[in-house]
């Protein structure tokens, strides 16, 4: 467990503890950022995408990954204060660290995973949900899915809400009513946050960074539903986050595409 330290809020100077999260290296060991106490807080006054993340290096395998910019609301002004780290390399005595971040200025990212993302899962109109190699012994017994014909965007969302209900989940609503709109559309129930993308162009990664990091914030699962498809760098991404991602064909069966969505479909919410 990341230690936790305290930190001076630069609007009114309380003192809010805080502990880094860790976050899944593609080696499968996890990773902190090494938060620097030293470092003055900054106000967070306006939010861009480069300056969101971090590059944290593995203590295990030395590979570095972009990850969340570390955070803290302020219990008491609700300032969001930007938490200092180290950057790379640099230890809080001077030296050297196995896992030091600096902020991302650009996306790229070294040491992708060795393992090459499973290509998309064709559905017909007879394929059945959950039929994945990740589904064993250990898989959820439920009837089977009832589709909907997708003609819309709307028929999308609507797809992909009652496939969450048949995997277990209660509740799914758009949040706050908002109307269903061509593009893509948010989905919410209590342990899950999806996104639901009826385009016909193929779902990129920030996509499924977006959805992860929504997932984080609300202590929930974060899912993907595409009909286009997605990179492969998405898909690659998703892998390393553990993101489950699905396709949809005009049927309304969606499809596992990794072992996120063959784990989610077996075990249910």
């Amino acid at each position: 467990m990341a230690e936790a330290v305290r930190v001076r809020c630069p609007g009114c100077g309380r003192e809010n503890g805080y502990a880094a999260p860790s976050f899944p290296c593609a080696c499968g060991n996890p990773v902190t950022p090494p938060l620097d106490p030293s470092a003055e807080p900054r106000p967070l006054t306006h939010r861009t995408w480069s300056q969101s993340w971090v590059v944290v290096r593995c203590g295990a395998c030395g590979r570095e990954g972009e990850w969340p910019q570390p955070e803290l609301g302020c219990g008491a002004c609700g300032t969001v204060v930007r938490v200092p780290v180290r950057p790379p390399g640099a230890a809080a005595g001077g030296g050297t660290d196995a896992a030091g971040p600096a902020t991302a200025g650009a996306r790229g990212r070294t040491g992708a995973p060795g393992a090459d993302p499973r290509a998309e899962a064709e559905a017909g109109p007879g394929a059945g949900p959950g039929t994945g190699s990740a589904c064993g012994t250990g898989a959820v017994a439920r009837p089977a899915f009832r589709p909907v014909t997708i003609r819309t965007g709307t028929d999308a969302v609507v797809t992909a809400a009652l496939y969450l209900r048949w995997l277990g989940f209660q509740d799914v609503r758009r949040p706050d009513g908002v109307a269903i709109p061509s593009a893509a559309a948010d989905l919410r129930a209590p342990g899950v946050v999806a996104q639901v993308d009826p385009t016909t162009a193929p779902v990129g990664l920030r996509a499924v960074e977006c959805v992860w990091l929504n997932g984080l914030t609300a202590a929930a699962t974060g899912v993907y539903f595409s009909l286009a498809g997605y990179t492969e760098e998405a898909r690659s991404r998703a892998d390393e986050l553990a993101v489950p991602l699905f396709v949809m064909d005009l049927t309304g069966v969606p499809q596992p595409v990794n072992d996120p969505a063959d784990e989610l479909v077996a075990q249910g919410a």
